[in-house]
């Protein structure tokens, strides 16, 4: 385990950072060494645990904070004699729905007594991946996985017309990717009575980035019951969402967006209240030169959800996608004259859309945060986006299994074009968004001004801040880094947002962390700053295969403790601490 400290001061101009350690990252990456790379122990071998099973820990892991983490991702992507042959998902994202639960427990009698960690999983999509062994082919819509080349034209057009196919079982669907808590409006299957958006856990949810989401049990994780949004207002009725359903901080309110596809792209914002699980449509966004796009995530200020449509765009109105049978393959080729398209709609006092706004062409899958500054001067307000950007849409075909396990030297090929290393390395970018006082006028849209960029390694993906800070000017944010020795993230990074310095922690060669999430010491324990708690992350072993649970204090970056497994957990997405 090492600690790396900078602060970023190599700037090229007043707005960009981290420019000389970003040039590094590119000559290592582009000319980094696939057999150094342990791939395939995130993909193969992948076992699941009933349990629960005690696993070992060492250091002190605070007893404060005890709780469940649930982590959610791919488990499994080959099946072995299906009726054509063996099948091999074609990109990480498709891989079979498995979902984690470690459960971190602490003496009541004695706080200073070590905690004990209890880790347990399950597969999600029993019944969707016996569809695919019984006939070699994946059922309905996928993320990226390449059409079967025996699908032929006619059956290319009955996937167009078909009406969408229904999911009867709770496992009849693959669903991986977020992880949420008694969300409103939804009816749990199991009975439950929600207990408060804080992660009252008697209702726990899977979604992705359709309209679909799946509960789970929080004791068992086994899958009880799926929905569509559409059940929540009839108007939500398209196949597309968000998997990063936004809660407001105070009243626990979910807000989303739902794109339906047809002669235009319609997106309709809506909120679910948290008291009544009733469903307000706040704004419908429609307008021939508005494309249908692949969005994974959107903002949320304290009055305003923030809708940013990145050139992501979806073919022919959106036929692609049932035409190709996947996202990947239904986004039209990368082109720098399609902007990206901002829309700020008003979620307090009901005026719909009340800014639109544009940006260089770009793409990105995780918003961070969203604060808002009021304009004295001229009674608007400037509303601030944290994001992760991408120059293009190379990321998405990064993370193909053929470029990840490096197969037949494609991987390889993968990051030797400099060119296209350069558009999957990640920004940290602020941008600026102005809203006017009263009526929004019908102006051409101006420009969601850029105002500050912090590159790879002092930012990275799966960004997360303290949740207390939601909405909130925030100063901390942690993500995982890549620093040119892996396929896919090598470092936790955490970015002082006022001052540009940086603290990373980072474990042998070999080891991959996931997403890091931020628990916050009890109240009655803090001392006040944004930063006093500790991150938890799922660390991947590549050469042992093993995994390990890791407790990092947020201060410092500092290991505290771990719990240790002995298999191997696949590198998933994004979790829950309750």
């Amino acid at each position: 385990m090492s600690l790396e400290t900078y602060t970023v001061s190599d700037t090229k101009s007043s707005l960009c950072h981290g420019e000389q350690d970003f040039e590094n990252v590119v000559r290592n990456w582009s000319t980094g060494n696939f057999n150094d790379w342990p791939n395939e122990a995130g993909f193969e071998g992948l076992t699941e645990v009933r349990g629960p099973v005690s696993l070992k820990v060492t250091g002190s892991i605070p007893s404060w904070a005890a709780g469940t983490l649930y982590r959610t991702g791919p488990g499994g992507y080959t099946l072995e004699d299906t009726p054509k042959g063996t099948f091999k998902t074609t990109h990480w994202f498709d891989g079979f729905a498995h979902t984690h639960k470690f459960e971190i427990a602490a003496d009541p009698r004695d706080p200073n007594a070590p905690v004990r960690v209890q880790y347990s999983s399950r597969y999600q999509s029993e019944d969707y991946v016996d569809a695919i062994r019984k006939t070699g082919r994946r059922p309905g819509l996928s993320f990226g996985q390449r059409q079967d080349p025996c699908v032929g034209v006619f059956g290319k057009m009955m996937s167009v017309f078909r009406r969408q196919e229904p999911t009867p079982t709770p496992s009849s669907s693959n669903i991986c990717v977020t992880v949420h808590a008694d969300l409103p409006g939804f009816t749990s299957n199991s009975g439950r009575k929600a207990l408060g958006h804080r992660g009252g856990g008697r209702a726990l949810y899977l979604a992705t980035d359709a309209s679909l989401v799946q509960e789970i049990s929080p004791e068992t994780l086994e899958p009880i019951g799926l929905a569509r949004q559409h059940t929540l207002h009839p108007l939500l009725k398209g196949p597309l969402s968000s998997a990063h359903a936004q809660r407001d901080p105070e009243t626990g309110d979910m807000f989303n967006f739902n794109l339906d596809m047809g002669r235009y792209a319609t997106y309709r914002v809506f909120r679910v209240n948290a008291a009544t699980g009733t469903t307000d449509i706040l704004a419908t966004i429609s307008a021939p030169d508005l494309k249908p796009a692949y969005i994974h995530s959107f903002f949320l200020s304290r009055s305003f959800v923030i809708l940013r449509v990145p050139s992501s765009h979806l073919g022919y109105m959106g036929i692609s996608v049932p035409w190709n049978g996947n996202i990947i393959d239904a986004i039209e080729p990368f082109d720098r004259s399609k902007t990206c398209k901002w829309f700020v709609v008003d979620r307090r006092g009901g005026r719909g859309v009340v800014a639109a706004l544009e940006s260089p062409a770009g793409f990105f899958f995780h918003s961070v945060n969203s604060f808002e500054v009021r304009d004295e001067a001229t009674g608007g307000t400037d509303v601030f986006c944290d994001v992760i950007e991408y120059p293009s849409t190379d990321i998405i075909r990064a993370f193909e299994m053929d470029v990840l396990l490096n197969t037949k030297g494609r991987g390889e090929a993968f990051v030797k074009d400099e060119r296209r290393v350069r558009n999957c390395l990640q920004r940290l970018v602020r941008r600026k968004l102005r809203v006017p006082a009263g009526k929004p006028g019908q102006a051409s849209p101006i420009e969601a001004e850029k105002v500050l960029e912090i590159k790879t390694p002092h930012a990275g993906e799966l960004p997360t801040i303290n949740l207390d800070y939601a909405t909130r000017r925030h100063r901390y944010v942690y993500s995982l880094a890549n620093r040119g020795y892996s396929t896919l993230h090598d470092s936790i990074v955490k970015t002082d947002m006022s001052t540009r310095r940086t603290v990373s922690w980072r474990g042998p060669t070999g080891h991959t962390p996931g997403e890091a999430i931020f628990v916050p010491r009890p109240n009655q324990l803090r001392d006040g700053d944004e930063d006093d708690g500790v991150l938890l992350s799922v660390v991947l072993d590549g050469f042992g295969k093993t995994s390990y649970l890791v407790c990092l204090d947020a201060k410092t970056m500092e290991e505290l403790g771990r719990a240790v497994c002995d298999w191997a957990i696949g590198h998933g997405f994004h979790g829950l601490h309750i």
